[in-house]
Parts: structure tokens; sequence; C-alpha cells
């Protein structure tokens, strides 16, 4: 399954609101704080770029108003095309004023990530990781911890997305297993996610659901993404100038 990978930051988000459907332009006027305002508009429109490029249709304030990105019961984004669900599935991320859109054009249980590779406490390794992924952790050199332990962390909220819980389930439902060091020529890792269902946090599993996917390093930050059926890796999006003489003839 082919997945679409965009990522843009603050700067690229447009000073006016003019792209953002009615319901999205009523939403964000809803938030009280500054930085969840930010984050809000960076998302949507790193998401509404990577479906302009998708969809193969200008990005243009009229066509990005009718790419709807909405909020599903369980938190997860869904999208709609003049106001009718689509069949296409994404999943979004952000971090230091950075987001990543991850896009599959058909249905799909499929979650990204970005995360910092920062210092984390041994404490927090004892509540949020399983017994498998502490001593992963434990035999790393001081050099690989950090980014170890935002790999892991990272596949985790990945899963979790995909599963369309977030943090709602217990972190040591999944167990993030990285797979060997060789690359894509993108640069991208092999990763697998098992979802054990809460029935356990050591190293024997009685079963579960099993997400594949990949993983990257760059710039400080972590990068994964997961769905089933199984992706191919990622593919980054490019975005280019569009003409917007001919906006008025798209619809879905």
């Amino acid at each position: 399954m082919n997945v679409y990978w965009l990522e843009q930051t603050g700067a690229d988000v447009p000073p006016e609101n003019d792209w953002l459907s009615a319901n999205e332009a009523g939403r964000l006027n809803s938030m009280r704080f500054a930085k969840r305002r930010a984050d809000w508009q960076l998302g949507r429109w790193t998401a509404k770029r990577a479906l302009s490029v998708c969809l193969d249709v200008p990005a243009h304030p009229y066509v990005l108003k009718k790419i709807e990105i909405c909020a599903a019961p369980s938190g997860a984004p869904e999208v709609f095309l003049d106001s009718e669900p689509a069949a296409i599935t994404i999943s979004l991320s952000h971090r230091c004023r950075i987001a990543a859109c991850a896009v599959a054009m058909s249905h799909a249980n499929l979650g990204c990530d970005l995360e910092t590779i920062e210092p984390r406490s041994d404490a927090f390794v004892a509540d949020y990781f399983t017994t498998e992924e502490q001593a992963l952790v434990a035999r790393a050199s001081a050099a690989d911890r950090d980014r170890l332990l935002a790999l892991l962390w990272s596949g985790k909220e990945s899963a979790l997305k995909a599963l369309r819980s977030g943090l709602r389930l217990d972190t040591r439902s999944v167990i993030v297993i990285p797979g060997a060091t060789s690359l894509d020529r993108n640069g991208w890792n092999e990763l697998r996610v098992r979802y054990t269902d809460g029935r356990n946090t050591g190293n024997h599993d009685p079963g579960g659901q099993v997400f594949h996917g990949w993983w990257q390093h760059a710039d400080n930050l972590v990068r994964t993404v997961v769905s089933t059926p199984p992706p191919d890796s990622p593919i980054r999006l490019s975005i280019q100038a569009h003409f917007f003489d001919s906006a008025s003839r798209y619809a879905w």
C-alpha cells in the first residue's frame, strides 16, 4: 500500500484563513490559547496541502475550503470532500512547529508520529515501556539511548493512532519492534508494533494485532508511520506551484 508523507512548518501557513471551511474556521475561533491555535492551523494546512497534491488539484483557497478535515468521535482526523466522506485515510502529528501528514488513498488503519530526540528518565522507561522494550533500552549504548527511546515512544504513538484510541490505551499494550538498520533509498527503516489488547506487558505475547511500518531519523526528529495493510516505505510529496485560474471547476 502506498503511503504519502508531507511535512510543513509554521512559516508555510498563510497569514489569512480563507482556506478553511466554515466549520473549521469556527473550530479555530473557539480555541483560547495561541499555541493550540497555531498547532491546529499548521496540522490542517499540512493535511490540505498533502491532499491537494494526492488529488492533483490546485492549492487555491476555493479548492482547499472543499477539503475538510473533521475529527471523528475517537478524535482521529477524517477527510470530507465537498461535505461528503472520502475513502482516504490520514494521520497527523506535530512537534516543534513542524507538522507531518501521512496519507493513504484508501481506507486503512494508519498512524504517524514525530518525536524529538531528548533525554528521558529511567522512571519514564519503567512507567510506559514493556519488559521487552526495557530490555532493549538496557542493551543500548549511551549514545543510542535517547534516539531509541524516541523511536519506541513514537512507534507507540503511531500504533495508538492507527487503533483510533490515542493515549486512552495503556502504552504497554503496544510493543515496538524496530527492524534491522538497513535503509531503503530514502532513509526509512522497517518497524513492527504488536498490539496485545492489554493482556500482556512482558515478553510472552499471547496474540494480538501486528502493525507494519517504517521509521526515520533526521534533524533531531524521529518519524514513524504504521498501518494495516502493511505500507510500502513512505513517498515524500513535493509541493509545486499550481495554476489558480481554473480552481472553480473542482468538485467531488
